[in-house]
């Protein structure tokens, strides 16, 4: 029988379903072609493939009504690791002073 190590199960009150989608405000590199719709590529500074952003930061993939992302299935390589309830969220999820 395989032992499942606690400490890497995510936070109970921390879901995608419930989340306040904080990871959806970072800069997200395009490193692989997982099919992003052009529409939501954009060009960075330095000539990098990146996810568009809104004027006021968000994700231009985010559904803000319901908080779920509107390319789920050809979500970028970043997106996809970014797992819920991990150290990298919950530092987002963190409210910020």
């Amino acid at each position: 029988m395989r032992e499942i190590a606690v400490e890497n199960l995510p936070t109970a009150g921390v879901t995608c379903s419930s989340c306040r989608a904080s990871c959806c405000r970072l800069e997200v590199m395009l490193v692989t072609d997982t099919g992003v719709p052009e529409r939501y590529i954009a060009t960075d500074a330095w000539g990098g493939q990146v996810m568009a952003r809104l004027a006021d930061g968000w994700c231009a993939a985010l559904d803000r009504d319901t908080l779920r992302c509107r390319i789920y299935a050809q979500r970028p390589w970043i997106c996809r690791e970014f797992a819920m309830g991990s150290d990298e969220c919950l530092a987002e999820y963190e409210p910020r002073g």
